[in-house]
């Protein structure tokens, strides 16, 4: 397998924690991890294969007022970013109980400008599994991404996680 590049944030929480858990399972070997707040749009380059992991972290996400994290400054770079002919999956966390018409929205925005620049994501995910009433990244009646819940459904993140790295080395290669 190609080498695959984990650009996640924020960094230090729970967004980082899957990401590391992603790339034990992808192999030391196959994988990089890379925060958003030390990445540039040349480092997108490197890989053929990239994931992207972020967070919809509650009403802030979609106030009128934007938040500013790593993704607020990494966003412009990736609409630069040439990412044509790359293999890209998204995972999104968010809270399924306190936020049920807002599950993984940052998911969904992420993949709407993925879109928009001709790029389509590999992973896609049923919904079947899942509690929520709206969804920004439920396209075509699935998840554009793997949605995880560490709040509230952490016990089933090992057993979805392993599935869609499954699924994505299959599809990346």
């Amino acid at each position: 397998m190609k080498k695959t590049g984990i650009f996640y944030g924020p960094a230090g929480g729970r967004t980082e924690s899957v990401a590391k858990r992603l790339g034990e399972l992808l192999g030391p070997e196959n994988h990089d991890l890379i925060s958003l707040d030390r990445a540039g749009a040349d480092d997108l380059d490197k890989y053929d294969n990239i994931i992207f992991g972020i967070a919809t972290i509650g009403k802030e996400t979609w106030d009128a007022e934007p938040v500013e994290s790593a993704w607020f400054d990494f966003m412009p770079r990736l609409e630069k970013a040439k990412l044509e002919g790359k293999k890209i999956a998204i995972y999104g966390l968010g809270d399924h109980l306190r936020w049920p018409l807002h599950f993984v929205d940052a998911m969904g925005q992420l993949y709407r400008l993925l879109q928009e620049k001709g790029i389509d994501t590999v992973g896609k995910v049923s919904p079947d599994d899942y509690t929520f009433e709206e969804s920004e990244a439920l396209v075509d009646g699935m998840f554009v991404g793997l949605p995880i819940d560490e709040d509230f459904q952490s016990e089933l993140t090992s057993q979805r996680i392993k599935a869609w790295v499954k699924q994505i080395c299959s599809e990346f290669n």
